[in-house]
């Protein structure tokens, strides 16, 4: 999965608590185990004015123009700020697909659902717990200005206002090494292919009934 180190990106405020993992990614698209189309139907019940359905030209949906990320302003964004309880609902992993897909690399939020907390940093994608206090704080300078943009840096575990203001955030240490490093759980085994290489071709030798 791609390394998060630093990344500085436009901020869509999204501001609504509790917002569901059905919300994110509608469940008719969850036939797919890729990780990728997903972009397109991210809030799909927010972003359009019609139900939508895999194998759609989605680009020539009728859009919702009052939902957040349908606004030119926001279109570029890649930081996503949301309330509290963000990613609550059911555990389906697509949900951080469809984020990721849409281009976002992380979300700011007060709390978030443990599921999909979790999800997140399997999938390079980094969640970001701040106060009450300082995510209102952030909403209110992303709507008074227009382009507003964040800077988060992983290394410092730091999110840095266009003022230059920072705002400190806790993560656990293994999850650091691995969004620093861009390893998921499969490139985390494959640093130990010549472990697992020598011990099966021990089992081989001891077991051989096994292997025929």
């Amino acid at each position: 999965m791609e390394k998060f180190t630093i990344h500085k990106g436009v901020v869509a405020p999204l501001d609504r608590s509790n917002v569901d993992t059905d919300a994110i990614i509608p469940k008719q698209y969850l036939k797919s185990i890729k990780r990728s189309g997903f972009g397109p139907t991210l809030f799909d019940d927010w972003r359009y004015n019609e139900p939508g359905e895999p194998g759609m030209d989605h680009s020539k949906r009728e859009v919702n123009p009052d939902f957040v990320l349908n606004k030119p302003r926001y279109k570029d964004a890649s930081v996503l700020l949301a309330r509290r309880n963000f990613g609550c609902g059911s555990s389906r992993e697509h949900a951080v697909w469809a984020l990721d897909d849409d281009g976002f690399r992380a979300v700011i939020a007060p709390s978030f659902a443990d599921i999909f907390f979790n999800n997140s940093f399997k999938n390079g994608f980094l969640p970001i717990v701040l106060s009450e206090e300082i995510v209102s704080k952030l909403f209110e300078e992303v709507e008074a200005t227009e382009g507003y943009e964040l800077t988060v840096n992983l290394e410092d575990q730091v999110v840095v206002t266009p003022s230059g203001e920072s705002f400190a955030f806790e993560i656990d240490d293994f999850r650091k090494y691995c969004l620093l490093n861009g390893l998921d759980d499969i490139a985390l085994t494959l640093k130990h292919s010549d472990e697992i290489a020598a011990y099966e071709e021990k089992r081989k030798a001891t077991s051989p009934w096994l292997f025929n």
